[in-house]
């Protein structure tokens, strides 16, 4: 069985199709042009492209985590979202999840985690351990992680239901999917990292 060459269909002479017109772009309809995409902005789609491809980093030091191991189960699960993948570097996640208790002295290794996670970046603090310090209301707990780091949003409970931990990651998907890609640049950005002392 072999290729016929030219082809032909039937019906229509060969040389019709080689004079065939090339097609234009179509024109957008009237206010819909200039600067972005066609019906959308850039920020729109970077913004729609982070919220559902956001890698999580996990810091769980107590019951806190056990929650948390229920909400990426099967009966939860987190691969709805985009985040089914879970970063144990890093320098290849998005989003900083601390659950549990942290002391002072886990503090700096906790700022130090948070440094090597490259722009844009999210922290999500659960339970009321990682948000106040809990009931441990002593000398060696760090009576939240927003001593440290700067905490996008807090997830209350001792220790928080997986619809809870659910309900704080859609925060932070709609924080990342609205947030202007010159956020980061800006000076409330840099003053809030300035604060703790994070360049």
């Amino acid at each position: 069985m072999g290729i016929k060459s030219p082809i032909e269909i039937p019906g229509q002479p060969f040389q019709q199709l080689s004079e065939a017109k090339t097609l234009s772009p179509v024109e957008p309809p009237p206010g819909y042009g200039g600067e972005g995409w066609f019906a959308t902005t850039l920020d729109a789609a970077v913004g729609l492209a982070r919220k559902g491809s956001m890698w999580p980093l996990l810091y769980a030091t107590s019951c806190c985590g056990i929650e948390f191991m229920a909400t990426a189960a099967a009966h939860y699960d987190l691969g709805r979202f985009g985040m089914e993948r879970f970063s144990n570097s890093p320098r290849q996640a998005d989003l900083l999840m601390v659950m549990g208790t942290i002391s002072k002295k886990l503090g700096p290794v906790l700022k130090q985690v948070y440094e090597q996670i490259a722009e844009p970046r999210w922290v999500l603090s659960v339970g009321a351990c990682a948000s106040s310090g809990g009931i441990f209301d002593t000398y060696s707990v760090l009576q939240g992680i927003d001593r440290v780091i700067p905490v996008d949003v807090y997830v209350p409970g001792c220790p928080p239901r997986p619809e809870q931990i659910l309900d704080g990651i859609l925060r932070v998907h709609y924080i990342a999917k609205h947030e202007s890609l010159r956020h980061r640049d800006s000076k409330e950005y840099t003053s809030r990292l300035g604060h703790y002392g994070i360049e």
